[in-house]
């Protein structure tokens, strides 16, 4: 899987879950539906953790394809706002942001040569360590989330 197609593959899921939110928060607040606070409960907790991932996908793949601090932090805040993640993509993949392979070999690229970028080439040489490791701190980052709770509380 190119990092191309991984970035457009976890933005159309952010997309998605935005859509799976949106619609039950609908159904909780303008319909009033029985199992509105459920249907609500159920989206926020699929969305929260493909947003993770985004955000996640957005640092492997801007560290790979060397973005600016700029684009990164530009690429992570797209998931915030409904449906920009969609935006973002294509304006990367226009722009040639997303084009290339995975970087496994150093180059002279001075950007190569940082502790970060030295540590996902690593990664990407051993996939099964990536795709665990990334999973593992998704596990860790929502249980705590969902640990210590909202935020804010409505109606406190």
């Amino acid at each position: 899987m190119s990092p191309r197609l991984l970035f457009r593959s976890v933005a159309i899921a952010e997309a998605v879950t935005w859509t799976l939110l949106i619609v039950a928060m609908l159904l909780k607040y303008a319909v009033k539906a029985d199992f509105g606070e459920s249907a609500v409960s159920i989206a926020g907790f699929a969305h929260g953790l493909v947003f993770l991932a985004y955000a996640l996908t957005v640092l492997i793949v801007g560290v790979n394809q060397r973005w600016r601090f700029g684009v990164l932090v530009l690429g992570a805040v797209s998931a915030v706002i409904p449906y920009a993640a969609i935006v973002f993509e294509v304006w990367a993949a226009r722009s040639g942001r997303l084009s290339g392979p995975w970087h496994r070999t150093a180059t002279s690229d001075r950007r190569d040569h940082t502790w970060y970028a030295r540590l996902l080439r690593w990664m990407l040489r051993h996939p099964v360590i990536l795709v665990v490791g990334a999973v593992a701190l998704l596990a860790v980052v929502m249980t705590i989330l969902l640990v210590t709770g909202p935020p804010i509380t409505v109606g406190a």
